[in-house]
């Protein structure tokens, strides 16, 4: 009887938007933080200000593409092909502004980890960041630390 007015069905899934600068920031800039396998208020926080920022969107608007950018870096494309699309849309100028904001996401919750900074190195290098500028924004960031 109770299956007749509640039937078991599970909902299909809402199908993924394609990914578009502002996803595939989000997605790596997510990626940096599950890195370390642990995904801290503070580095959610510091994902939502950098996208607030860049993108000049509401706190909102920002936890919502955060949120959606989260489930596009779990079952989509992989890390070159988010920097693919970041490359072709963004000039190296903001592509090294945005190296600049993952490792502020990366150092967000005060520590280093190994396993960020490989993620970092991978995604800096999909960007197409010279050698030098990679070492830059690392010593940068662990200066200003």
């Amino acid at each position: 009887m109770f299956e007749r007015l509640f039937p078991s069905r599970v909902p299909e899934p809402k199908p993924l938007p394609q990914p578009n600068a502002q996803l595939a920031l989000g997605a790596l800039l997510v990626r940096v933080a599950f890195a370390d396998s642990n995904y801290r208020a503070t580095e959610i926080g510091q994902i939502d200000r950098i996208l607030s920022r860049t993108f000049n969107i509401g706190p909102i608007e920002a936890a919502k593409l955060r949120a959606t950018a989260e489930a596009l870096q779990r079952d989509a494309p992989e890390t070159p092909e988010f920097a693919r699309i970041l490359r072709e849309e963004v000039d190296y100028a903001h592509r090294l502004a945005l190296g600049e904001a993952m490792w502020s996401v990366a150092l967000a919750d005060g520590h280093r980890h190994e396993k960020e900074e490989i993620q970092l190195l991978a995604i800096e290098t999909a960007l197409g960041l010279t050698d030098q500028d990679i070492e830059d924004l690392r010593e940068k960031a662990t200066r200003a630390r």
